[in-house]
Order: C-alpha cells, then structure tokens, then sequence
C-alpha cells in the first residue's frame, strides 16, 4: 500500500482569516443571523448548506477543525466533540438500537469498557469482548445481530496491535462496520486506508499534545457524519457535545505540529524502551523486536512515524510500581497523571486508575497487572539524560526490596 502523506495533507491546510489573518477567525457566538425568515427554516431542514444556524450543529470554528481530522484521517468527513468519549458515544449509539450487539477488544481504555459493559445494556445493546489480533476470536463472535465490530489501533494499556484490513474483512463479509479508535498512534496508522469505516480520537491526547483541553472526533463518511447531526435523529446533534470554538481554534494550531511530536514522541519512546529492555525489564513497546506485533506494525504503520509515543514496564507489584512512579516525580522525569500525549512525560498504574473498570479477573487474563507502568514519554531534548535519571530510580526503588 502506497504510504499516506498526513503531514503533507497537514501542511497543505489553508484557512484564511476573516481580516486576513494566517490563522481562522474564532467565531465566538452561540447563534447566527440570517437576512430573510425563509433562509432560517431552509438550514434548519438541511436544505441549505454553507450556512450557520447554532453552535450545537455547526460553528466555522468546528468546521475548520474537523476538515484538517478528515484530512489527518484520509476520510470523506468528520465531526469535533466535547471529549473522546462524547465521540465513542455519539458513534455508537448512532448505529446500534436495543436487540443489536457489539464486538469489541478485550483491551481497551477503561471508560470506552465501562460503557459497552455496564452502560449500552440499559438499552438492550450488548457486547461481546474478544481478543481482535486473534482474527478467528473475532469472526467466531460475530452473529447475525453485530452492527459493528470495535477496537482501538493501539491498546490502551496493553499497546496491542490490531490488523485492521483483517477485521475489515470480516466486517464487510458480515455487513456491518468497524470503528477504530486511534487516539495512541495519529500518523502511524491510517485506519480508513485500512479498511475502517470511522475513526475516533480524543484530541486531548496527541493531537493536542498540551495537557490543557479535553475534545474528540470522529472521522467517517459524508453520509455518516451528516446522519450525527440529523436534527430529529442524530446522536452529536442530540445528545449535544459540542466542542467550545475557543478549543477548536487552540487544537487547530497544534495540530500543524503533531508530525513533529510524533517523531519525537517515538524517537524518545524506542530509545528508552531498548536501554530498560537491555537492563532486564519487561518492557512493552511495538517497537522492540520482543513485541508480538512488531512485525505487523512495520508492515501496516507509517514508519516515518516510528511505533508511537507510550511503553509499559513491568514492575511486578503495585508498592514498586507506585514507589516508581512516585521517585520519578520528584526527579522531575514528569508527572505522576492520567492521561498521555503530552510535551511533558507523564505515567500511571493503569490497573488502578485509567483500567480500573475492567474487573480484576479479566485484567489478570490480560496480563494487566498492577505491577504495570504506562509511560507516555514528553518531547524531551536530551533523551539519555531522561534515562539515566530514570535508571537511577528504578535502583533506588529495588534496593528497597
């Protein structure tokens, strides 16, 4: 498959300013003016395009952001939402109605699970989880009431690699859709290219990449985009989670940076990974030979992109783990926060915090243990100054034992 230039289709953004300005007008209003009654009624029908009506449907600002993500996702359109999952959950109960079932990835972030799990079956939409880097797991669980098959590019915690033109064959064969998640690896992977059929991001993390704002999207066909914000049926436009046009603005800017970050987000990531491998750690990381999908990364990423920008280390036992995390703060190595993506490292146990709604049972099955540590590497500059820092309290915290 021939490469998708992202960053290209990035760089090739151009939004003039209302004055002229090199970047977008924010438009901050709530409503919009029409000249003539009829006009009004015509928007609100959807007979017109171009034109504006109230901030829960469509700003300028929004739409500048979620033509660069159709871009960024080599996709027909998209949509920007209030968070990640506003975006998991509009899509979702866009396609499914009570009798329908989902099938979806064992390992996945933990409120994306808590909502298929605990939340869908309210009203009657159940889900089957499985484990989709095995293609067999996947069509076995598959049935005549699937609307959609569900995974994410990269696992959170446990940074699986799922073969996306796989699980798109079996969507097609069994006529229904598959929704990639690809919050963890922007710019590695091109789901659509792959076969997906929507692609979801909380923009909060990478795409972002500042820590200071909470957004997500969803990249999918014109058709299905304009069925969201369907004013008598659509999930986005409904349920309303609507992105602030101030964010909107701010996650555009940062966006025309993200294929820099990302290389050195990777860069940062593979080196330590192979140094904490090297001192006997279990490390987990697409882009070490000892991970089980590196040869299908190489195959279907964008290795320009590298393997992405998080690792997990294997500390055994939660006390470690938490005294780890604990000595690395004071270290200044970053923050001790949920979340990732940022220019500044920050980790967590995600057993205790961001997958904590996974029963512990079904976490021990998936090896995600509470000896786990997620490190999502910061641009830092002087990346073996980063690792012997972070060398240093890996011995303080085991000569405790």
């Amino acid at each position: 498959m021939e490469e998708f230039k992202s960053a290209d289709k990035i760089q090739d953004l151009q939004n003039f300013g209302e004055f002229g300005g090199v970047n977008p007008s924010i438009t901050d209003s709530s409503t919009y003016t029409f000249l003539k009654a009829n006009t009004m009624q015509a928007v609100f029908e959807g007979n017109i395009e171009g034109c504006y009506l109230y901030s829960r449907h469509w700003n300028p600002s929004n739409l500048y952001l979620s033509k660069a993500m159709s871009e960024l996702e080599d996709t027909e359109s998209a949509l920007v939402s209030s968070s990640g999952m506003a975006a998991i959950s509009s899509t979702l109960l866009q396609i499914c109605s009570t009798g329908d079932e989902i099938v979806a990835s064992r390992t996945i972030y933990g409120g994306t699970y808590a909502l298929l799990k605990n939340y869908l079956p309210k009203f009657g939409i159940t889900t089957r989880f499985v484990n989709t880097t095995s293609s067999e797991q996947v069509k076995q669980a598959v049935s005549s009431k699937t609307k959609l098959i569900y995974c994410e590019t990269m696992s959170n915690p446990m940074l699986e690699i799922t073969d996306i033109r796989e699980l798109s064959k079996i969507a097609k064969d069994n006529q229904c859709l598959l929704v990639v998640d690809n919050t963890f690896s922007p710019m590695i992977f091109a789901p659509a290219r792959l076969g997906a059929d929507i692609v979801i991001h909380s923009l909060t993390k990478f795409i972002n990449g500042m820590s200071d704002c909470v957004a997500g999207a969803i990249c999918a066909s014109k058709e299905f985009i304009d069925s969201l914000y369907d004013v008598n049926n659509g999930s986005a436009m409904l349920l309303g989670p609507v992105l602030d046009s101030i964010r909107s603005a701010s996650i555009l800017k940062n966006l025309k940076t993200l294929h820099i970050r990302m290389r050195q987000h990777s860069s940062n990531a593979l080196y330590l990974s192979e140094k904490l491998e090297a001192d006997g750690f279990r490390v987990i990381y697409p882009g070490l030979a000892s991970h089980p999908q590196h040869e299908l990364i190489k195959n279907i990423g964008n290795r320009s992109f590298g393997h992405g920008g998080l690792f997990v280390i294997d500390l055994k036992e939660k006390e470690l783990a938490n005294q780890f995390m604990e000595a690395m703060q004071d270290a200044n190595i970053g923050y001790l926060a949920v979340s990732l993506g940022s220019y500044k490292t920050l980790f967590s146990a995600p057993g205790g915090s961001t997958s904590s709604e996974i029963p512990e049972e079904e976490r021990m099955q998936m090896g995600l243990t509470d000896g786990l540590v997620r490190i999502s590497i910061g641009l830092d500059d002087n990346i073996e100054r980063t690792y012997l820092k972070m060398k240093e309290c890996l011995e303080v915290v085991l000569d405790k034992v």
